[in-house]
C-alpha cells in the first residue's frame, strides 16, 4: 500500500513497520499488515482507544497485551526501539507457545539458542521477565518463568578508554570545523550517547552548558561545557535546528555519523576505539579528577552508582595501585 492508500494517520516507517500517529493518542504500531480484514478492526480499536490482543493465551497475545500496556509505552523511546526488536522476535519465533504453560527452562533454551549474540540473548530474558510480570497483573500466571535466569557473560573484552594519544591523533586529523571532530568533542565533552548527541539543539544551549534528556533512561541533565567543545561549538556553523546537522540542514544520522568517526579511526589506527568508548572515556578522565561516584553520574547521566563504578573501575585501578607503590617506596626510603 502506498502512503495516499494508508487510512488517516497511519504511516509506513523505515523498516516497513507501520505505525498510528496521531496529536492526543498513543503512537502505537500495528500487528497486522494494512488492506487485512484484521488491520481494519485493530484501526477501529485504536481510534476509540484500545488496542486488539489476540484470542488465546499465547506468548504472540501476551507480547502484544504487554506492548500495549502501559509498562511499555511509558518506557523511554530508546528503550522501546530496543524492546521490539525482541517483542518482533518472540513474536515470530515463540508466539504459539502457551504463555500461561512456560517454564524456566524454557526461557533459557531461547537463551541459549542465541547465545552468539549475548546482548540480544540477554535481552531476550530481560524483555520475558517483563513481560511475565504483565502475564502476572493479567492473571494469565502466578509466577515469573524469566525471574532469576542468569544472563549470560560476554568472552569479548572489555570496552576500552581512548588513550590520550588517540584523543590528540584524532584532534589532529580531523580539524576544528569538521562534523566528526564536533561530533567526537560532542561525545567526549558531554560523555552522552550518540543518539542523544545526534539530537542537541542549538537553543539546549543555555548558560555555559547544554541541556540533555536521555532517550534510553528518560534521565534530564544539564552540562556545562568543556573548553574542547565551546570551541568546535563556535568553530561550527548553523545550518539547522540540530547542532550536528548536514549542510542542507537536516539532521545527521546515526550511520553518518558512525561513518565519519570510524573514517577518521581507520586513518589513525583507532579501529579499537568505537563511538561509545568516548563515554566511557569521559567517566575515566573525571574519575582520574578524583570525582566522586555522584558527580559523576551528574555528567554521565547513568541510572545507578553501580554503572559508573563499571565504567571508571580501570581508572581508579591505576590510581590505587600508583598511589601504593609510592607509598611501598617511600617505606623502603623511611626504612
Amino acid at each position: 500500500m502506498t502512503k495516499k492508500e494508508l487510512p488517516k494517520h497511519v504511516y509506513r516507517k523505515k523498516g516497513g513497520k507501520v505505525y498510528f500517529q496521531r496529536r492526543g493518542f498513543k503512537t502505537v504500531r500495528f500487528v497486522s499488515e494494512p488492506g487485512t480484514p484484521e488491520f481494519a478492526a485493530e484501526y477501529a480499536l485504536i481510534l476509540r482507544g484500545r488496542a486488539p490482543v489476540p484470542e488465546g493465551r499465547t506468548l504472540k497475545a501476551l507480547a502484544i497485551s504487554y506492548q500495549f500496556s502501559d509498562r511499555f509505552t511509558t518506557l523511554a523511546p530508546r528503550t522501546r526501539q530496543d524492546y521490539l526488536r525482541v517483542l518482533d522476535y518472540v513474536k515470530e519465533k515463540l508466539g504459539h507457545l502457551p504463555a500461561n504453560r512456560m517454564q524456566r527452562k524454557d526461557v533459557i533454551r531461547a537463551q541459549q539458542t542465541n547465545k552468539e549474540a549475548v546482548r540480544f540473548a540477554n535481552y531476550i530474558v530481560q524483555v520475558l521477565r517483563v513481560m511475565f510480570e504483565h502475564a502476572i497483573d493479567q492473571g494469565w500466571r502466578d509466577d515469573n518463568p524469566a525471574k532469576g535466569v542468569r544472563l549470560l557473560k560476554s568472552s569479548k573484552p572489555p570496552r576500552l578508554p581512548w588513550p590520550a594519544e588517540k584523543i590528540a591523533a584524532f584532534r589532529e586529523a580531523a580539524p576544528m570545523g569538521t562534523r566528526a571532530r564536533l561530533i567526537f568533542e560532542l561525545l567526549l565533552g558531554t560523555g552522552q550517547r550518540i543518539g542523544d548527541v545526534l539530537k542537541m539543539r542549538w537553543n539546549d544551549l543555555e548558560g555555559g552548558g547544554v541541556h540533555v534528556q536521555q532517550g534510553k533512561t528518560g534521565a534530564v541533565l544539564w552540562i556545562p561545557l568543556t573548553s574542547g567543545l565551546r570551541e568546535a561549538l563556535g568553530a561550527t556553523p548553523k545550518a539547522g535546528l540540530t547542532i550536528c546537522a548536514q549542510p542542507n540542514g537536516r539532521p545527521t544520522s546515526y550511520d553518518g555519523a558512525h561513518a565519519m568517526i570510524m573514517a577518521v579511526r581507520k586513518a589513525i589506527g583507532a579501529e579499537e576505539f568505537d563511538i561509545h568508548a568516548l563515554r566511557h572515556t569521559a567517566a575515566h578522565e573525571l574519575a582520574a579528577a578524583k570525582c566522586s561516584d555522584e558527580v559523576i553520574q551528574a555528567i554521565t547521566g547513568h541510572s545507578s552508582v553501580a554503572m559508573v563504578r563499571h565504567y571508571t573501575g580501570s581508572s581508579r585501578q591505576k590510581a590505587r595501585a600508583k598511589e601504593a607503590q609510592s607509598r611501598r617506596e617511600q617505606n623502603r626510603c623511611e626504612t
